[in-house]
């Protein structure tokens, strides 16, 4: 008899925050990670979700998908959906903070104050991993410093299965290429290193980390576990 598959929530891409109907605070994220992820978790035979921001990327083939802006749009999504997951792969760069006060009108450059209060915007990783309860929830740190110490930090405090760090900026900056190169922190084991490689190879690699943590298994039409 053939088990469910095991439902995968992934996010990926950037948010965006608007000071007003034009202008708005975001980041490099190109989403290309997650979608290997999604692309990847469905080669396995995985049901898939991808909550994705702003980004140039077609729909992966066989990814239910969810495009939002904003951090609010990311939380709220993935709130509703992360009770019916068995893992949230949190790729998605989340703007930690917002304009506190949003025009609805294009704000001229006279008018434009050089210092704008800002509030933040809520922690989606911590919310959900506070109140996880079979999932295995996977975040994503990018750093420019101390990777395997700030990404453990993270594991800590967001209360995380697994916390996946890379480098930002530089020549092996992350952020819009094609392959990456990580370290991979849980409480189980050491520190993994993977990489270089291409997004779509380092995908394959992490989740055949991530599935032994899954308390859901695949079986193929045999019987027999993947």
């Amino acid at each position: 008899m053939k088990a469910s598959p095991i439902r995968c929530l992934v996010t990926a891409g950037p948010t965006r925050e608007f000071f007003d109907p034009v202008r708005f605070l975001s980041n490099p994220s190109s989403g290309k990670m997650g979608f290997a992820l999604a692309e990847a978790a469905v080669h396995r035979g995985w049901d898939v979700e991808l909550i994705s921001g702003p980004v140039s990327l077609p729909d992966p083939e066989g990814v239910r998908i969810k495009r939002i802006v904003t951090g609010q749009e990311m939380f709220e999504e993935v709130s509703k959906r992360f009770p019916g997951c068995d893992i949230l792969i949190m790729t998605a760069a989340i703007m930690d903070y917002r304009p506190k006060l949003v025009a609805d009108h294009k704000i001229k450059k006279f008018e434009l104050e050089m210092v704008i209060e800002m509030e933040p915007v809520i922690d989606v990783l911590t919310t959900v991993g506070r109140d996880k309860d079979h999932q295995v929830v996977v975040g994503f740190a990018a750093e420019t410093n101390d990777l395997v110490g700030n990404a453990t930090k993270k594991l800590h405090s967001k209360n995380a299965d697994f916390v996946v760090g890379n480098i930002i900026g530089g020549e092996e900056g992350a952020f819009g290429r094609d392959d990456n190169r990580v370290v991979v922190i849980s409480n189980d084991n050491d520190p993994i290193e993977l990489g270089p490689m291409s997004k779509s190879e380092l995908a394959t690699a992490l989740l055949a980390l991530f599935t032994p943590r899954l308390n859901t298994v695949v079986t193929d039409d045999t019987g027999s576990a993947e």
